[in-house]
């Protein structure tokens, strides 16, 4: 979904983590060069990203999935918890739907292919820095797609409780952890505590997954209150 929230006047702060010399470069001076942007760091491995990045508390993070050692995922899963605020954007070559949904569900907030042009990576930026979650057309079509089957009968949102209900809510409306927490009066780890929870529950392994079954759930209820409605 797309942000209406304005980033006009508001520096960005972008930290880049992309083992390619070359394509750092470029990823570099692309952030270096835009109106709205600052250029934080750039890190050429997982393990200095992992060292660095809760120091440089950048707000966005574009993360490379195949780093050698610590892949991006891995990062990502270790950093999330740590960097609750930041955004993580992974930028890839992979376009299966198994590296989609890993790196979703360690909280990567937006995953992107590398040929992505430079005014559409840097409108993906300001898209997830306002709350979206940006990814590149034909990945949004796969994960789309991964969602068309049956859906399951028993009514899994009933296992929620009330607060893991609103919580979930928040996350469909595109709420990002800190402003759940702050709607809610809650930290951010708690809200993170809820959220895997109901991954749990639910039995999905990422946000859009949650997203699809909580559009599932209010459809659902929505043939209970009216059986004619289609």
């Amino acid at each position: 979904m797309k942000s209406d929230v304005k980033v006009k006047g508001v520096s960005i702060a972008v930290s880049i983590i992309e083992d390619d010399g070359p394509a750092r470069e470029v990823l570099s001076d692309w952030i270096r060069h835009a109106p709205g942007f600052r250029y934080v760091s750039q890190h050429d491995s997982g393990e200095s990203a992992l060292a660095k990045l809760p120091l440089e508390k950048p707000n966005v993070a574009l993360m490379d999935i195949n780093l050698p050692g610590m892949n991006g995922i891995e990062c990502v899963r270790q950093l999330k918890p740590r960097l609750p605020d930041t955004q993580f954007v992974m930028l890839t070559v992979y376009e299966d739907t198994d590296h989609i949904y890993d790196a979703l569900s360690v909280g990567a907030s937006g995953y992107l292919l590398k040929q992505t042009p430079r005014a559409e990576l840097l409108a993906a930026l300001k898209d997830v820095y306002g709350g979206g979650s940006p990814m590149t057309s034909n990945i949004a079509r796969k994960v789309v797609q991964s969602f068309l089957h049956p859906a399951p009968q028993a009514d899994e949102s009933a296992n929620l409780s009330p607060r893991e209900q609103e919580v979930l809510e928040l996350l469909a409306c595109g709420y990002l952890y800190k402003e759940i927490a702050d709607h809610l009066g809650i930290t951010v780890a708690t809200v993170v505590t809820y959220i895997r929870r109901i991954y749990e529950k639910i039995h999905v392994r990422s946000r859009a997954q949650a997203v699809a079954k909580y559009g599932h759930f209010t459809s659902s209820d929505e043939r209970k209150l009216n059986p004619a409605a289609k």
